[in-house]
């Protein structure tokens, strides 16, 4: 990690730039093997991946594993991807539900075979449709994220999701305080109205 002024603001430069180069821009300059290119695509998108893994496959330790098996899936592919749109994450999205579902089924081919070891340490009943149902809540925060101005979705993956106070997220982004908390009021506003909106 840099020490000096001179790596902060070297630093602050690169995170700006990846925040404005696109996602098309990215995808192909990883799919040529630029590893800092799939470095701002994960660290853009490794959060969202992340809430979605868990909620189809439960478990923490899971849901890393899924984190992890759709981003090497994804830096595989990527020399041949044409990005339909805008965004990256609904591809990653795609990959992540593949590879939660291929979790799954290794997890209940393992317990059929060693059921009694596993029944101790599983819960005995398993809720699906709930898990269906909150996967589809996630995948709509997504999506509704996704449709935020740049700015506004750094807010929200520091403050809501990686748990940034609101002056430490400010202090990050180069921002006063009152621009982190009057945006994230706005944004959670936003997310409760479009849930709202989309449940009726």
């Amino acid at each position: 990690m840099g020490t000096g002024e001179e790596d902060t603001i070297d630093t602050t430069e690169r995170s700006d730039a990846a925040t404005q180069q696109s996602d098309a821009g990215l995808v192909t300059a990883a799919g040529r093997g630029d590893d800092a290119a799939f470095r701002a695509l994960y660290r853009a998108y490794a959060r969202p991946v992340y809430w979605l893994a868990h909620s189809l496959v439960g478990t923490v330790h899971d849901a890393e594993d899924v984190l992890q098996e759709t981003f090497v899936a994804a830096w595989r592919k990527l020399p041949d991807l044409e990005l339909a749109g805008e965004s990256l994450l609904p591809w990653l999205v795609t990959i992540c539900r593949f590879q939660s579902a291929n979790r799954i089924r290794r997890q209940q081919r393992e317990r059929a075979h060693t059921a009694a070891s596993l029944d101790e340490a599983l819960p005995a009943t398993v809720d699906v449709e709930k898990q269906v149902i909150d996967a589809v809540l996630v995948e709509r925060v997504i999506a509704e994220v996704g449709t935020l101005s740049a700015l506004d979705q750094q807010i929200f993956r520091l403050c809501a999701a990686e748990g940034f106070a609101y002056q430490a997220a400010a202090d990050e982004l180069g921002v006063s305080h009152g621009v982190v908390r009057n945006r994230l009021s706005r944004i959670r506003t936003q997310l409760r109205s479009s849930m709202e909106t989309e449940g009726t």
